[in-house]
């Protein structure tokens, strides 16, 4: 199968975990352990969050004294995207020898009126207590929002439009080679009048511009790796339960929160609803059994999996 893994932030940087790069490192070996067993059966093609990493480098940004102001985040966006793929192609190289892994810096078209841009609500950065929060917000002008039982700093997220490369990313894939792309969600640009494309002050969700690449590129399936084993019912309440096989329809008709599983939910439905293929939503240690049908949330027109014939 042709096969779109997004793997969460968390896959590179835990929460709670303090933003070190050897840790971030070895989190990337990790994966890419996992990920090395999808690529010997499957075609892969790896998306990845950046959220930890992109607010690290704007505060960072923020308080150099030695800068006009800050770095915008199209172009902070576009530093993630070349270290975590310099990370992952790495890993990836030396867990598959011989094999070809190709680490791209992508763009995602966006519209330049998304009603997104008035209302921030993708997560950025590290986790604080609320008292942090809300003073780090104070003095650089951020909302921040909860985030479970913290809080972090959240901008807007415009809905992705297209993968810029995406004709590029095709013919890699079909000759043989991992790609890794569209990492944070690709970065944000707009197209003007003449065709120019001009970057803008957003983090483009992940989940659904890789939703929208596995239909592009005619995935047979899409994993987003997080690190929950399945999307919960009743998420945070004494009667909460996991849900393993079911629809986009089943699914659509629970709620989910905006600024996290939300998406994740949004993608794979959309995903499933436009190709009829399958997608999920559990941990990346699963993946193998993700696809085996036997972890995670598998959602399918028919919320079977493996696909069994109905002749």
């Amino acid at each position: 199968m042709r096969v779109i893994v997004a793997l969460g932030g968390n896959a590179v940087l835990r929460r709670g975990q303090r933003p070190d790069a050897d840790a971030q490192l070895a989190n990337v070996r990790a994966a890419a352990r996992t990920l090395a067993r999808l690529a010997g059966e499957h075609e892969l093609v790896i998306t990845h969050g950046n959220g930890p990493q992109v607010g690290l480098l704007a505060m960072q940004s923020a308080a150099d004294p030695g800068l006009t102001g800050p770095y915008p985040f199209d172009a902070l966006g576009a530093q993630t995207q070349g270290l975590i793929g310099y990370w992952m192609q790495q890993a990836l190289q030396n867990a598959l020898p011989g094999r070809q892994v190709l680490a791209m810096v992508t763009q995602t078209l966006v519209s330049a009126v998304d009603p997104a841009f008035a209302e921030p609500s993708k997560f950025v950065g590290q986790v604080y207590e609320r008292e942090e929060a809300e003073k780090l917000a104070a003095e650089h002008g951020w909302t921040v929002r909860p985030d479970g039982r913290h809080w972090r700093r959240v901008v807007p997220s415009p809905a992705p439009q297209r993968v810029v490369e995406t004709r590029l990313i095709r013919r890699m894939v079909g000759e043989g080679v991992i790609v890794v792309c569209a990492g944070g969600g690709g970065v944000p640009v707009v197209r003007d009048e003449r065709g120019r494309l001009t970057g803008v002050e957003a983090v483009v969700d992940k989940d659904l511009t890789t939703a929208m690449l596995a239909e592009a590129l005619e995935c047979d399936a899409f994993l987003s790796l997080t690190d929950v084993p399945r999307v919960m019912r009743g998420f945070g309440t004494p009667a909460q339960s996991g849900i393993g096989h079911t629809t986009p329809h089943e699914l659509r008709a629970l709620d989910f929160p905006a600024g996290s599983m939300g998406p994740k939910v949004e993608a794979v439905c959309r995903f499933v609803e436009t190709t009829g293929d399958m997608a999920a939503i559990g941990r990346l240690e699963d993946a193998e059994s993700i696809l085996g049908g036997s972890a995670g949330t598998i959602v399918t027109p028919n919320g079977r999996w493996p696909l069994t014939s109905t002749l």
